[in-house]
């Protein structure tokens, strides 16, 4: 991401910048519908609690794929061109959700969606070139604020309006959503006015991902331990949705959208989890919050018979969860800034390839094991992350 501002641009206004945040949101909600309504879907669709996990597995995996060959189109063509491209792909995939009627053409849609899951990644890149470097944290926050955002409002509004309307109007309102942000972009975004310079050739760049993640091995580490992470965070949310609906508790899928506000809690932490990073240093910082997850998600099975209960467990983790996020990025964001970009590529793929396998196996668990399966499998996620935290924090200290 750049650093200095594109003279040939107008800087954003605030009302521009929090424009762009509030696309940021509307845009990434859009694969977090799913979470708290899920049983809804399966049954709408007469599948088992283990195939309804393709929805969201393929979705992460697909955006994995996405970022994998779309995002370095960014060093050749224009980030606004690309940017309205993508964002119109999932406007139409997710009218095709909307509107499906087979199972089949459900996934595949979703699946689709997520491919096109490009702008989250786009938007602070072209943001980073049209406001002062002395803001370019403060505007950078704001933006990663969207993100928190629309996961927090997709979760929470899900399974409320599933309650009242049920789960189509979920998408119905969603695309209206959609359908506005793709008619404001043009109007949102500049056109470059200046020709882009000689960039590094597209295949080239893809070429270079498998030496950068060679040379550059602390990605790799970040990127496995995010993976971990961001499985878990899936697996929990889709297990808590199946486990909270189930017949032996019976609540509605508006009492899972109720906590899943929760989350609000980790958009006042994670900034001064941010700070405590740049006291201690990443490494050191990500395996104190690898701990404290560990600990959150091994109170899971014995506080998880009450929605009360379970409030205990959901705010440590999610106090502590993008804590590991941030000090991640933090440990190759400091590398030359050529390369920043690429090395986000791989850590950002890692992720959502994780992110894919917590949703097979988070909804799998569960049909097979129940909540007590789901809370044995983050377990033995958190074990690994945390095993991996404390050694890469052991051999820097070293």
């Amino acid at each position: 991401m750049a650093t200095a501002p594109d003279p040939t641009a107008h800087y954003l206004t605030p009302a521009g910048e929090r424009a762009l945040a509030v696309v940021i949101a509307v845009v990434t909600a859009n694969a977090y519908y799913i979470h708290p309504i899920i049983r809804e879907v399966a049954l709408h669709f007469g599948v088992s609690d283990a195939a309804i996990g393709l929805v969201p597995a393929l979705n992460q995996l697909a955006l994995a794929l996405g970022i994998l060959l779309l995002l370095p189109l960014g060093d050749r063509f224009s980030n606004r061109t690309l940017t309205i491209v993508f964002v119109t792909g999932q406007t139409v995939s997710l009218a095709l959700m909307t509107v499906a009627e087979a199972y089949s053409i459900f996934v595949a849609a979703s699946t689709l969606l997520g491919f096109f899951t490009i702008a989250p990644y786009l938007l602070p890149a072209y943001a980073s070139k049209r406001v002062a470097p002395e803001r370019l944290g403060q505007v950078t926050a704001m933006l990663t604020a969207g993100v928190i955002f629309g996961i927090l409002v997709a979760r929470v509004g899900a399974g409320i309006v599933t309650e009242q309307f049920g789960w189509r109007a979920v998408y119905w309102i969603a695309t209206a959503l959609m359908v506005a942000v793709t008619i404001a972009l043009p109007f949102l975004m500049d056109r470059p006015r200046a020709a882009r310079e000689r960039q590094t050739p597209y295949l080239e760049l893809l070429r270079s991902l498998g030496p950068l993640m060679n040379r550059h091995r602390e990605v790799l580490v970040s990127g496995i331990i995010q993976a971990l992470n961001f499985a878990s965070f899936i697996a929990l949310w889709l297990g808590l949705a199946l486990h909270l609906t189930s017949p032996e508790l019976g609540y509605g899928v508006d009492t899972v959208g109720y906590l899943a506000g929760v989350a609000a809690i980790s958009v006042f932490s994670t900034p001064r989890l941010g700070r405590l990073a740049d006291r201690i240093g990443p490494l050191k910082a990500r395996a104190i919050f690898s701990v404290v997850q560990l600990a959150g998600i091994a109170l899971f099975y014995p506080l998880g018979s009450s929605v009360w209960t379970i409030l205990v467990p959901l705010a440590l983790v999610n106090l502590v969860g993008p804590g590991i996020d941030v000090a991640g990025r933090m440990t190759f964001l400091a590398l030359p800034p050529e390369r920043r970009t690429r090395l986000t590529t791989i850590y950002v793929v890692l992720m959502f390839i994780g992110g894919g396998i917590g949703s097979l196996l988070g909804t799998w668990t569960y049909d097979h094991g129940g909540w007590a399966g789901t809370c044995a499998l983050l377990a033995a996620i958190a074990l690994v992350s945390t095993a991996i935290s404390l050694l890469a924090a052991k051999r820097s200290a070293s």
